[in-house]
């Protein structure tokens, strides 16, 4: 089993996790080079609304999209979105990746900034 197999069986236990618990959840993928994130529905099917290194005022901020400092800024605009859109609490997947680096990173920020998970 290779790497990216492995951390998609732990993504997949983690969502049927989730899923049972019936709540909003803050997915995060991330590649050498972005990270994104998105909050989807309880249901799955909607995403209420998502933040990654791509839109225009994250690049404003960040020099390079690939670090902790380009998490972060993610981390805060996807939670002051959410709490516009009127969501608080959320279940944090974070896709099979490690939590540490700029998964934790996007996570604390988000927690900063008004998420709850």
């Amino acid at each position: 089993m290779n790497k990216k197999e492995t951390r998609l069986r732990r993504a997949t236990k983690t969502r049927s996790r989730i899923k049972t618990k019936r709540i909003d959840r803050l997915s995060v993928h991330r590649t050498p080079r972005h990270i994104y994130a998105q909050i989807i529905s309880a249901d799955g099917v909607t995403v209420i609304t998502s933040a990654s290194t791509l839109l225009s005022d994250v690049k404003s901020e960040v020099k390079y999209s690939g670090n902790i400092d380009a998490a972060s800024v993610v981390g805060k605009v996807l939670a002051e979105r959410a709490v516009k859109a009127g969501v608080t609490k959320v279940a944090f997947d974070r896709s099979g990746f490690k939590y540490h680096g700029r998964v934790k990173a996007l996570a604390d920020a988000a927690r900063e900034n008004g998420l709850e998970f």
